[in-house]
């Protein structure tokens, strides 16, 4: 079933004259244009500090999207062209009063309205209570008013706890979405159809035929321009609570009882709930944090992170974290997921690895087979290259009795045009229909915060600096003990879906 346009709607941007809005909302708002998902009713209001009007903002956004298509005059878009007419622009102090009563004056009193916080995280709580006491959020007759959230939210599960308790006392869990870029990539939407739509692995989606969860965020850029932030933040502030554990939900979730948002929400916040929240010397063990080095990457040379700019020279700031945790449910009971990400690594790879236990040697004693049969796994890969991979055992060819790992592989850019969306389309799309379905929730935010809270606490009082990797490699020593101490190793990126690269195909 084809989905229907979006009702009438003003989007309001925080942060407009941003990086996030003009390299991923735009042009997502774009290709819903295009898909005629949004029409004319769809109306931009954008809100920055930075002195200017309406055209002010839609020459910034033409320079970025001429930019972007590498032509010079751009060629004409009828569907940026219909949408930069309703594109308008007001600066002002987020903190002030000023610019809330120019929001309302714009909006009037019966227009839906969706606030979207491109902002820094510190302001999330001041927009929102001015937002609320200029009547901005209150919802009559029909009419919504909405507020998108960009992670990070919260640092910690107390300030996490903090901000919900902020905002949730002025508008209702209803009004809240709380992004996660990674759950609008197509891969993620599509595991719980994979899950649930298919029998076949719905029924061994559990500890007595799965051995082991990987889930990887691997990134190829170094921290870059981005110090100040990353040395305040971190690659376990900054990735597991929000991007890894969404995607372990979705990987660990109990089939809903429909597919409406609060059913699908509540299995996922079950399993969140579900963590093991480990003792200081549990988080000891399950746990390791690693810095990168000065080495080659790219082509160039990269300086130590410590020797970063806007970095302190004695930062204790990882750049790499690796943890073992356990859902502990009926489903997954004895079941460890491995997390890792980081930066400077080998590849830009955000995959999960389902492995599936070990078939047993006895059948093929007799035969020429001399090594241990490789499990079955299952390869979802969440980016760049959107699909999955089945790897099996069959017969190579011969006289012999001997097996060969080969892969059945599908993806995404094979069968369906992809390559020109952002993963935000679906986020926008939603938040205007009101399906909060892939949007966190509070109870499943602070559930998160409280599975890493541990190790938080231990590095915070930990006077060692984290292991050093060299930039270029998957991470530090201690990640690969982390997982081999359980005769387990990790798994290769990419490995699966990008072999027939290697042959030059």
């Amino acid at each position: 079933m084809d989905a229907a346009p979006t009702p009438p709607v003003t989007l309001v941007i925080f942060g407009a004259t941003g990086d996030l809005t003009r390299r991923l909302l735009v042009p997502a708002i774009i290709n819903l244009t295009r898909s005629r998902l949004v029409g004319d009713d769809l109306h931009i209001l954008g809100i920055g500090i930075e002195p200017g009007d309406d055209e002010f903002l839609r020459g910034r956004l033409d320079q970025f999207l001429n930019h972007l298509s590498g032509e010079e005059p751009r060629v004409k878009d009828e569907a940026w062209e219909s949408l930069r007419r309703r594109i308008s622009y007001t600066s002002g102090d987020f903190t002030k009063d000023d610019i809330f009563v120019e929001i309302g004056k714009r909006l009037g009193p019966n227009a839906n309205a969706a606030f979207y916080l491109a902002v820094p995280p510190s302001f999330f709580g001041t927009i929102v209570e001015k937002l609320a006491a200029h009547g901005l959020t209150d919802e009559s007759d029909g009419i919504f008013r909405r507020v998108a959230i960009e992670k990070p939210f919260g640092t910690d599960l107390a300030s996490a706890q903090a901000l919900n308790a902020q905002i949730l006392a002025q508008i209702e869990e209803s009004q809240v979405y709380r992004l996660d870029h990674f759950l609008g990539k197509e891969t993620v939407q599509n595991l719980m159809t994979a899950r649930f739509a298919n029998m076949m692995i719905e029924s061994l989606w559990n500890s007595r035929y799965i051995d082991h969860v990987q889930i990887t965020a691997a990134e190829i850029v170094d921290v870059g321009s981005r110090g100040k932030f990353y040395d305040a933040t971190g690659a376990l502030r900054d990735m597991v609570p929000n991007h890894l554990f969404q995607l372990l939900a979705m990987i660990a979730m109990e089939p809903p009882n429909s597919f409406d948002a609060e059913a699908i929400r509540n299995e996922k916040s079950k399993v969140l709930k579900a963590l093991r929240i480990y003792t200081p010397e549990e988080a000891k063990t399950h746990g390791v944090r690693g810095a990168y080095a000065a080495g080659p990457l790219n082509g160039a040379e990269l300086p130590a992170y410590r020797n970063t700019k806007d970095v302190s020279p004695d930062s204790r700031t990882e750049t790499f974290v690796a943890l073992k945790l356990y859902a502990d449910t009926w489903r997954w009971a004895g079941v460890p997921f491995y997390l890792r990400t980081g930066k400077a690594l080998t590849a830009r790879d955000t995959e999960i690895v389902i492995t599936f236990q070990p078939v047993p040697f006895a059948q093929f004693r007799e035969t020429d087979v001399k090594r241990r049969l490789p499990p079955n796994r299952l390869v979802i890969q969440v980016q760049p290259d959107e699909g999955m991979s089945m790897e099996i055992s069959i017969k190579s060819p011969g006289l012999s009795v001997d097996t060969v790992p080969v892969s059945l592989d599908f993806r995404y850019a094979d069968k369906f045009d992809i390559a020109k969306t952002t993963g935000y389309e679906s986020l926008l799309y939603d938040l205007f229909i009101g399906d909060q379905t892939l949007f966190q929730r509070a109870d499943g935010i602070e559930a998160g915060w409280a599975a890493v809270q541990p190790f938080l606490d231990i590095w915070a009082r930990d006077q060692s600096v984290p292991d050093a990797y060299a930039p270029g490699s998957m991470g530090p020593a201690s990640a690969d003990e982390l997982i081999q101490r359980d005769r387990r190793e990790w798994h290769e990126l990419g490995v699966i879906l990008h072999h027939d690269k290697k042959d030059g195909k």
